[in-house]
């Protein structure tokens, strides 16, 4: 018995040995540096990438300094004093941004500060031509200030920088955006990382001395960019604003729900047993949804619904899997929701094509133009998918909606990432710990036609307008982040 099982097993099909695609990473190490580690030989304590990085930018051509210093570039770098936070209602403070936002296209404020809070608001106002670098948390995300955030109160947890020389600003926000510049900043010269980044860490931060010619190419290209993704936030305004007018839709905040019963000392309403919809929460049935969907009724020429053939040829939910992550080069560029906002997400990951690649052309890849919902956690971020996010991987915790052509393409977005869309697609949130919905829920979110085609026309082509513009200004960033490469890191 033994025997023949022996002879099966000899027989059997030998198992297929797969090699990582990702480059062995090595470094040499001095003695001292393995002492002031502690007498340490695990590779982990030593960052390859981040000793590379140094040594590259030390040998660079044009030679290297500090950011911060007597001979930096550096004007003044500080973040505002730390203070208790009051929040309160919409109506009634300000808006209040958090450094999770710093990196968005257009970021929306979400929380608010009561004018009770002891600090000085004028203070946290960001100025244009100042670079941001968040400090705390995931420390090292890069973006500067434009028209879209200028005079936006931002938490004390935002680094603000000024420059001596104004075509610095785009220079350094190249510099660190680069995966070198990057990658210096969030380490010491050892390359060990920085877990909470503080201005005089600026002064120990490398930057290669590229001449002036150089840096003023690298900035003019930035602010281009930075100019484009303000004027597709313009255009999306614009198509809002031609919505609510078509609509004649009243802001979210004035509008009043009738079924609720205000002699009550907490907000009650009575729904019907034909309106339940197999739905006993009462957050489905928040009486808003419905005076929205009302309104909506009155003033459209019909209002149909996401799954609704002429809106929609597909909505896409993946389902879940467990991800095979590889290093860049050797994988496609992955993205989860708390990156959609981003024009370029700077902390990508990539998936294995080889093991995901059925998936990957069935569920995950998004195309352009594609509506995206963030499903899980926080509900309800939408966004359209840019032209070079077409490829891309997105986490299945990321609903698609492809649209029945370009012709609806931008409106969905419009309408889905407005006020009342939101409202519409929180609704159908479910979860006791972590808040869901799924794609059959998207596909009876409410959506009107307008009476007014050329309006929804108009609307439509402002979408797809801004979203060719923030297009454009990837292109751009990512010509100066080529300059920077192949004119100052690598230059021979």
């Amino acid at each position: 018995m033994v025997d023949n099982l022996a002879k099966k097993l000899d027989n059997a099909p030998k198992a297929e040995i797969e090699i990582s695609e990702a480059p062995v990473k090595w470094c040499s190490v001095s003695l001292s540096e393995m002492v002031e580690r502690g007498k340490r030989l695990e590779a982990s304590v030593f960052d390859v990438e981040a000793k590379q990085a140094h040594d590259l930018v030390n040998d660079n051509k044009y030679g290297c300094s500090v950011l911060l210093g007597d001979d930096g570039i550096i004007d003044n770098a500080y973040y505002p004093g730390r203070f208790k936070r009051i929040y309160c209602d919409r109506g009634n403070g300000v808006p209040f941004y958090l450094p999770s936002q710093m990196t968005d296209i257009y970021p929306k404020a979400d929380k608010y500060i009561s004018k009770l809070t002891k600090c000085d608001i004028d203070e946290l106002k960001l100025k244009e031509g100042t670079l941001l670098l968040t400090r705390s948390g995931t420390i090292g995300s890069i973006s500067l200030v434009s028209k879209t955030i200028s005079g936006k109160v931002f938490s004390d947890d935002v680094i603000r920088v000024t420059f001596k020389n104004d075509y610095d600003l785009g220079y350094v926000y190249t510099y660190l955006k680069s995966k070198i510049g990057n990658t210096i900043l969030q380490t010491n010269g050892y390359g060990s990382v920085i877990t909470h980044l503080e201005p005089e860490h600026l002064a120990e931060t490398l930057i290669s001395n590229a001449p002036k010619e150089i840096r003023e190419k690298i900035h003019t290209l930035i602010m281009r960019s930075y100019d484009l993704r303000d004027e597709s936030n313009a255009l999306i305004d614009k198509a809002q604003d031609l919505l609510v007018k078509e609509l004649n839709l009243p802001p979210v905040s004035e509008i009043k729900a009738d079924t609720l019963d205000e002699s009550k000392s907490v907000q009650t309403f009575s729904v019907k047993l034909s309106e339940m919809a197999g739905r006993a929460d009462a957050s489905y049935h928040v009486p808003i949804v419905d005076t929205i969907v009302d309104i909506l009724k009155k003033n459209a020429a019909e209002v149909t619904t996401v799954g609704d053939k002429r809106i929609s040829s597909d909505v896409i939910l993946p389902g879940r899997f467990k991800r095979v992550y590889v290093d860049e080069g050797y994988g496609r560029v992955f993205i989860g929701g708390k990156q959609m906002y981003e024009l370029d997400p700077s902390n990508k990951k990539y998936l294995s094509k080889s093991k995901h690649d059925k998936r990957i052309i069935e569920e995950l890849e998004i195309q352009e133009n594609t509506t995206l919902i963030s499903r899980s956690g926080t509900i309800g971020k939408v966004c359209l998918v840019p032209k070079h996010w077409k490829n891309w991987i997105a986490s299945e915790h990321i609903i698609r909606v492809v649209p029945a052509n370009n012709d609806v393409a931008g409106y969905i977005s419009i309408f889905l990432s407005s006020d009342y869309g939101y409202e519409l697609i929180k609704r159908f949130t479910y979860g006791s710990v972590v808040d869901e919905i799924d794609d059959n829920h998207v596909r009876q979110i409410e959506i009107p036609i307008l009476r007014n085609q050329d309006v929804q026309k108009q609307i439509n082509d402002l979408a797809l307008q801004a979203n060719e513009k923030r297009y454009q200004a990837y292109l751009l960033e990512q010509e100066a982040l080529k300059v920077l490469d192949e004119e100052v890191i690598y230059a021979e």
